[in-house]
């Protein structure tokens, strides 16, 4: 089965996969943003939040907790810390990219300045712990689900790391791009399925066994992300932000790979100030990505991730969570599926 056909063939919505709870979990974000008393720091980061969003890591948090048997309701707690964290870093991604619009509004360091943003996400890097203290459960797993959230969160930061270091340092190779991945989006999928297991009474081990069964799909959701700044509408300012950025992204790595040459020309472009990049040798990147073979490598890339999904040993034993791992491939690809071989416009 291909992705396409995931996509094409998959339902609009899943028992596990609902808006069921969502609510709940947006009133416990605000609630803990605001605080005892809403300050400038808190209105700061309820505004990013209210910026919107697929809450794709709450919406894993309730669906796999349901899958897992237990109660969506008991995984609201958890589904907040989740999204919570993946908010923290983008308040701080966009300001280390120089990102001044995301999802369509202005990003916090745009509207805010950089210190009150670097203090939002600072803030929205806490407040997991705090949402910890609305999950019913005992204080053990408490405080497993509290080592979980800080040995995943680190892992986010030292993903980014790596990942401004990619053009510096000039590791433009799948493993080191795949390495990055592994730690700033993949850790923030293993994160609410991993904690939904321990809540519905798994072992340790087995529950990080289930998260990191669904990793690959965060490597999936960025490598989808890197293809949509390019050839679709991730609401930001310009097309190509990523090139204007100098992000090392998947189409990047995939083209130096197949055209070795191209290199000192790509790397002078990613390396130029954003002010100073043509839109038109951005727009030329994108045209010879598309036409020398790096988007279609990206889509062989993507197939392996959805068929290791599909064909996953852990998640075989889980038939209800790996339904909801199919349902979140689908998510990812639809956005893009308009650029798959065969399918383009």
């Amino acid at each position: 089965m291909s992705l396409v056909t995931i996509v094409e063939s998959a339902p609009r919505r899943r028992a596990f996969w609902s808006g069921d709870n969502l609510d709940d979990v947006e009133a416990l974000m605000r609630s803990l943003a605001s605080g005892p008393r809403l300050d400038r720091v808190g209105l700061v980061l309820r505004e990013h939040l209210q910026t919107g969003g697929k809450r794709l890591r709450a919406r894993l948090a309730l669906g796999a907790m349901e899958a897992l048997g237990g109660p969506r309701e008991a995984a609201i707690g958890w589904a907040a810390a989740c999204e919570l964290l993946h908010n923290a870093s983008l308040i701080h991604d966009d300001l280390q990219d120089g990102d001044r619009m995301r999802r369509g509004q202005p990003s916090a360091w745009a509207k805010h300045g950089e210190a009150q943003a670097i203090n939002a996400g600072d803030l929205g890097l806490m407040l997991p712990y705090l949402a910890l203290r609305e999950i019913p459960c005992t204080g053990a797993v408490k405080w497993q689900l509290s080592e979980c959230l800080a040995d995943l969160a680190t892992r986010v930061v030292r993903g980014q790391a790596d990942e401004l270091d990619l053009l510096a340092m000039r590791r433009l190779s799948w493993p080191a791009y795949i390495r990055s991945v592994q730690g700033k989006t993949a850790a923030l999928f293993a994160l609410p399925v991993a904690g939904a297991a321990l809540i519905a009474g798994l072992a340790c081990d087995d529950a990080r066994a289930l998260g990191a069964a669904f990793e690959p799909i965060g490597a999936l959701f960025q490598i989808q992300d890197d293809v949509l700044d390019l050839y679709g509408d991730k609401g930001r300012d310009v097309v190509g932000s990523d090139l204007a950025e100098g992000k090392v992204s998947a189409l990047v790595v995939e083209h130096l790979r197949r055209h070795p040459h191209d290199e000192a020309e790509l790397v002078a472009l990613l390396s130029a100030p954003r002010a100073q990049t043509p839109q038109a040798a951005i727009d030329d990147m994108i045209r010879r990505f598309r036409d020398g073979g790096a988007l279609d490598g990206v889509w062989a890339r993507l197939r392996d991730i959805e068929d290791g999904v599909v064909h996953s040993d852990v998640l075989g034993q889980w038939p209800r969570l790996q339904a909801v791992a199919v349902e979140l491939v689908a998510q990812a690809i639809s956005p893009i599926a308009h650029t798959a071989p065969g399918l383009r416009r």
